[in-house]
């Protein structure tokens, strides 16, 4: 590539830090250029490692991410370029690393606040090496139709407005990065558009200077004109006027050195960029703009008619021949808005995979049913309030919250002979972690274990709205060949009562406004246990029907809402949460125990296996 060039549309690079918005803006830049490669040849992410995916027009590619620069550059002899996004602690280190790699020609510094000495020490050593520094305290450049650095001529948009997609015949250099996208807009609308446009840093010391890419536009045959913006303070301005002067730069030169207006303010006040302090007459924008224009550059009463000798100079050219206006493109490659942005602006809409009604994570906490974690916290809300807010999205009385936690601490445990702690502590003992050994446990809950809540709560419920008299219910139930879930138990009778049933009912008796399900469930044990005096009800069976009565009793819930609750197996989720802590207990003590594998002894099996003929 010509020394004079920048960029070109060959030009491949590597980004230092994980800034992916600004490597879709650069890939996005290359894909509307109509490059056949993009210009982001890998990411360097310190210490790690692996592919970053991004679209590439309307696919998607992958790029390598590497731990380190010189793992990049070995991966990748073609790229010349970096552009370093690191702070301003660690921009020194990197940047000097890229410099003194053969392959690195030029390296983009983002970063502000470098110190002045390391800065200085940067810039020698890229003049030494023949190299160039855009920066630091840059936000890039671009060469049309070729590269752009990071960020730079800002959205999709604003590079399609400003032709950028495209060369030009104009060479724009400037001090400011935040009027760079200005100037190109201004050059756009009154000339055939940039053919490169640099922004070198507000810093003290800059990498390159305002000179050194004047004279590099001087080289290029395809830039007619130049455009450059100073600022009052240093003297990178008057080292143009002698290049001017030894007849160095001879194209048409239109210049605007910024702060004419630091006259009104006190003597040595500062203007933004660090270098924008005038210290001396000879440092001011009036100064700097009079020797300009003294020199030869075409230098405008004003900012704002600086388009306007733009403008003029560009119609010179053209109407000399010297210019040939660029032809635009027939079309150009469509690119599709990404989709966080259109949701953005509003201009699409699209159905939403999935619903929430219980929780909602977008503010700055998370919310239960419309109420902030912390005001759940504040008000005094325990367990049983958040299960009745994410399971049922209704802020439940006292009461039906006491109950519910009452209903979790009685299933929590039942020992560790019953069939879920069993192969709970069977996956702990043979090694598994404790995610497995719940999910081993919990996956024996069903019909014939933890079941029964759901079950006696659902033909309970029927039994009583339907009016079936307890022994009619138990006649009907029969008939059907259902056993009455929630009836019955190994050990407990009506002479030996099962303690957490008693405590539960106590508790709904003191209360709950009504018990109308409890009731009639303890009519029909009135009839189960004249067959046997174990039939009773048991716990599934009680927290089952008093579930019923709480929902039914805490005004918001309409009977048919009540049966959909049931039906979708809200009330088992009780047993399931309840005894996943009896679950994990178990799964932990054999860990701390140190149990070993378990194997079942043959004395307890009965083997039956024949040989047949």
């Amino acid at each position: 590539m010509e020394p004079y060039l920048l960029f070109s549309n060959k030009t491949r690079s590597i980004i230092f830090n994980m800034q992916v918005k600004a490597v879709q803006r650069m890939l996005d830049f290359d894909y509307l250029c109509g490059r056949e490669t993009p210009s982001v040849a890998g990411l360097v992410n310190p210490g790690s490692s692996g592919t970053h995916k991004a679209h590439w027009g309307t696919g998607e590619i992958l790029i390598p991410i590497y731990p380190n620069i010189e793992e990049a550059l070995k991966g990748n002899s073609d790229v010349d370029t970096m552009v370093n996004f690191a702070s301003f602690r660690s921009s020194y280190a990197s940047t000097k690393e890229a410099l003194e790699h053969k392959n690195i020609r030029v390296v983009a510094v983002i970063a502000e606040g470098i110190p002045e000495r390391k800065a200085r020490e940067l810039s020698h050593l890229a003049k030494k090496l023949g190299k160039i520094i855009i920066g630091p305290a840059t936000v890039g450049a671009i060469g049309a139709g070729a590269f752009k650095v990071g960020n730079s001529g800002g959205t999709l948009d604003n590079i399609q407005n400003q032709k950028l997609y495209r060369r030009g015949s104009i060479g724009l250099v400037t001090k400011s990065g935040g009027l760079l996208n200005e100037m190109f807009n201004i050059i756009c609308h009154n000339t055939d558009g940039i053919f490169e446009g640099v922004a070198i840093g507000g810093d003290k010391y800059p990498g390159s200077s305002l000179i050194d890419h004047l004279l590099r536009y001087e080289q290029n045959p395809k830039i007619k004109m130049m455009v450059a913006l100073g600022e009052l303070g240093g003297d990178e301005e008057y080292r143009v006027v002698a290049a001017m002067k030894k007849g160095l730069l001879t194209k048409p030169l239109v210049f605007w050195v910024m702060g004419t207006c630091s006259k009104v303010f006190p003597e040595g006040a500062q203007f933004g960029h660090a270098g924008a302090k005038a210290g001396v007459a000879t440092e001011t924008a009036d100064a700097k703009n009079k020797a300009l224009k003294k020199a030869g550059a075409i230098v405008p009463d004003s900012f704002d008619t600086l388009g306007d000798e733009i403008a003029r100079t560009f119609i010179k050219l053209r109407d000399e021949g010297k210019i040939v206006p660029v032809q635009e493109p027939e079309s150009l490659p469509v690119i599709p808005m990404d989709y966080a942005d259109a949701i953005k602006r509003g201009v699409i809409r699209k159905p939403t995979s999935f619903i929430s009604q219980v929780a909602d994570d977008r503010g700055d906490e998370v919310s239960y049913a419309g109420y902030p974690i912390s005001e759940i916290v504040h008000s005094g809300g325990k367990l049983g309030d958040v299960i009745g807010l994410l399971w049922f999205g209704r802020k439940f009385p006292k009461w039906a919250s006491e109950f519910i936690e009452l209903a979790i601490m009685i299933v929590a445990d039942h020992g560790p002979a019953v069939s879920g702690a069993h192969n709970a502590i069977i996956a702990s003992r043979a090694g598994k972690d404790l995610v497995s050994c719940l999910a081993s446990g919990l996956l024996t809950i069903g019909p014939r274990f933890g079941g029964a809540i759901d079950g006696c709560a659902k033909h309970m419920k029927n039994g009583y709205y339907k009016g079936l008299e307890p022994r009619a219910f138990v006649k009907d139930m029969k008939a059907q060949n259902i056993k009455i879930p929630g009836i019955g138990h190994r050990v407990k009778s009506l002479e030996n009562p099962d303690g957490r049933v008693t405590l539960m009912i106590e508790y709904a008796r003191n209360n709950f406004p009504k018990t109308d399900i409890l009731d009639y469930a303890l009519g029909v044990q009135d009839v189960t246990t004249q067959k046997k005096s174990n039939l009773i009800l048991n716990v599934d069976g009680t927290i089952g029907v008093l579930m019923v009565d709480m929902l039914t009793n805490v005004g918001f819930f309409s009977k048919e809402e009540v049966d959909r609750i049931v039906e979708l197996g809200y009330l088992n989720g009780i047993f399931v949460l309840g005894r996943s802590i009896g679950l994990i207990g178990h799964a932990l003590d054999q860990k701390r125990l140190n149990q070993r594998l378990y194997r079942h002894p043959w004395e307890d099996i009965l083997y039956m296996v024949e040989r047949k003929e």
